[in-house]
């Protein structure tokens, strides 16, 4: 096998893992729209501080665990985090 071939079959599994986050991450969004709006008809504040560290605290054990740097796994999730809060806050101020 060539280092072409080589490259191009772990690009190629690079290709599938990305589709793979992107249907977990559309998949996700998906159940915090329903979040959003289940907050929002129950007057529930968009965001939940305790929620969200433990969640945290959880997913960097885990990433600890699969030998992946915990503080790269922290920005993602805080990344993912405040986009879903900000979709509550719309979906909040649409409700009211």
């Amino acid at each position: 096998m060539t280092d072409d071939n080589i490259l191009s079959q772990y690009r190629d599994s690079i290709d599938n893992i990305d589709a793979a986050l992107v249907c977990m991450l559309a998949e996700r969004f998906k159940v915090t729209q329903a979040v959003g709006e289940y907050k929002a008809s129950a007057n529930l504040p968009p965001a939940d501080p305790a929620r969200e560290e433990r969640q945290i605290a959880r997913l960097r054990q885990l990433a600890k665990d699969a030998k992946l740097d915990p503080d790269f796994t922290e920005k993602f999730l805080r990344f993912i985090i405040d986009e879903v809060i900000r979709h509550h806050r719309q979906i909040s101020s649409k409700e009211s």
